[in-house]
């Protein structure tokens, strides 16, 4: 047997959470490609060899592959490239996992900070309100940024591998947030180029996307799910906070987790159990996919799957827009082919 696994975002906390647990759920004596995607090579190579490093202490018997695709999901002319690279290299693919997180934070409000968290600690480090975003960010596709690095560029390479993930009866796994209130989405500005709140209301989109979606992916025998990781640590924050702060943070993460938040795994470890799970153990036969599959973690730090019901007002209304712009982007490039495949 071979599986080949494609993981977006992978250099990331959670993205290469997702890989380790993959490796460990799949069939030991499977043999395994993870397909690891970047923006830069230096980068895709420094993920392969942490995932490499992490298969010898697991001493699995079957032998694990390592490729990389390199991918910008905010340049389109990228993203048709990487779907030529995949149609070349493989003729099945039986996993696709979609942890694109991109934002354009501008900071943090620290007085809303201290406000909320005096007010209520578990909302405070939950459902955070004191992130500050930029406003009308554009790709150099012309594009709202958010919704084209997280939604609409993967959507795009999804629909453009479809023969290949239905060759290999995929699975086919969205990263939500708990972040995904439809409040942070107006359907008016589904770019949301007019929004101070786009890593939210790009969540929200994947929801709404799944939903319309995921029915129509199954009758080409592709099962669909949306997660959430539920809260821990990440990298793409960080660098708005100092020593004290960060610690803080980790400190605050954990008194949540003491007084009943059952959402703060904390580690991307644990973080990364809802998407494997439904990748590797949810039976679609029996497991639901019209709602959103949770990490989840006791006081204890023990873990398990948490489902969410999911609000489906707008769905159709997202995927019809979502179509229409595929079907644009398809006349627009219907020209353009690149190589970007450099030796590992």
């Amino acid at each position: 047997m071979h599986k080949v696994a494609v993981i977006t975002g992978t250099n990331s906390n959670l993205g290469l959470n997702i890989a380790f647990r993959l490796i460990e759920k799949v069939n030991p004596v499977c043999r395994l490609t993870i397909i690891v995607t970047s923006r830069t090579l230096p980068r895709a190579r420094d993920v392969i060899k942490s995932i490499e490093s992490f298969v010898k202490k697991t001493n699995r018997p079957g032998i694990v592959d390592y490729d990389y695709l390199l991918v910008d999901f905010t340049n389109m002319v990228s993203i048709l490239n990487a779907y030529f690279d995949l149609q070349k290299q493989y003729k099945q693919i039986h996993y696709f996992f979609v942890n694109a997180a991109q934002g354009v934070y501008d900071g943090i409000d620290w007085i809303g900070a201290t406000k909320q968290v005096c007010t209520n600690i578990i909302d405070a480090v939950t459902y955070p309100d004191y992130r500050l975003q930029k406003v009308g960010i554009k790709s150099k596709d012309d594009m709202g940024l958010v919704f084209q690095a997280n939604v609409f560029g993967p959507y795009y390479l999804i629909q453009k591998i479809l023969p290949l993930l239905s060759a290999g009866k995929a699975n086919v796994v969205w990263i939500s947030s708990l972040m995904s209130d439809p409040k942070y989405l107006s359907l008016t500005d589904i770019q949301m180029l007019k929004s101070d709140t786009t890593y939210e209301g790009s969540k929200r989109l994947v929801d709404l996307l799944h939903l319309a979606s995921y029915k129509e992916m199954k009758s080409h025998g592709i099962h669909q799910y949306v997660v959430q990781p539920g809260i821990f640590i990440s990298n793409s924050f960080s660098v708005y906070l100092n020593f004290f702060t960060y610690y803080g943070m980790l400190l605050l993460f954990y008194v949540a987790r003491f007084i009943g938040s059952n959402w703060h795994n904390i580690d991307g470890y644990r973080a990364a159990n809802a998407p494997v799970y439904v990748a590797t153990m949810a039976n679609p036969n029996f497991e639901n996919q019209d709602v959103k599959y949770g990490s989840a973690t006791y006081r204890d730090g023990m873990e398990y799957i948490k489902t969410q019901p999911i609000d489906g007002t707008g769905a159709t209304d997202v995927y019809n827009y979502m179509s229409t712009l595929k079907k644009e982007w398809d006349a627009k490039l219907s020209n353009q082919i690149t190589n970007s495949r450099q030796p590992i």
